[in-house]
């Protein structure tokens, strides 16, 4: 069961401390459902996911840690131009029959994880998929909802929640809640 928490507005950081509280939270969550032996693939999804998912799986003996890219699965990409990810697709282990934990940092709409079901089924038919994510904000705009969060954070609108995992120095570790940048009206002509 996630840990509801509401953010006032006067908080714009949670502290090292705490983000780290949260990872470990989720992965006990994950380790309440599949034993640590259990052969797992953890697939970050390009960007938020990838270290996160590095982190959680090495709570298991047999799981392995790959990435996907979603870029060319999004469904916005006539607003907002294919962004060049720094993480490709990697996918350590065969998709089929396997065990698969999609892993993100914020799930909201549902879309990033939709764009992430398209990449993965474009590389075979897995046993099972559950989805892990750090912080659930709501506001889903597609039916999907996580089987594992550690954290539901309820912010406004025009706020945006922006995680940071260091990959080396989990004393880096923080999220922020800040304004969300301005959209881009498109103007007529």
């Amino acid at each position: 069961m996630a840990q509801r928490t509401s953010v006032p507005t006067d908080i714009q950081r949670i502290n090292a401390r705490d983000t780290h509280a949260a990872i470990e939270r989720l992965a006990r969550l994950i380790l309440q459902r599949h034993p640590a032996d259990e052969q797992l693939l953890f697939l970050g999804i390009a960007n938020g996911g990838i270290v996160l998912a590095r982190r959680l799986a090495l709570h298991f003996k047999r799981a392995l840690a790959g990435t996907l890219d979603i870029s060319f699965h999004r469904d916005d990409i006539g607003r907002h131009p294919i962004p060049k990810e720094f993480a490709p697709t990697h996918i350590p282990a065969d998709v089929n029959g396997a065990r698969i934990l999609l892993v993100d940092d914020v799930l909201q709409s549902g879309r990033t994880i939709n764009a992430a079901l398209n990449e993965l089924f474009d590389h075979g038919r897995p046993e099972r998929v559950e989805l892990a994510v750090l912080i659930d904000r709501g506001d889903r705009r597609l039916p999907i909802a996580p089987d594992f969060s550690a954290l539901q954070l309820i912010t406004a609108p025009d706020e945006k929640i922006i995680v940071h995992i260091a990959p080396d120095t989990p004393a880096k570790d923080h999220i922020t809640i800040a304004p969300a940048p301005p959209t881009k009206k498109k103007t007529a002509g």
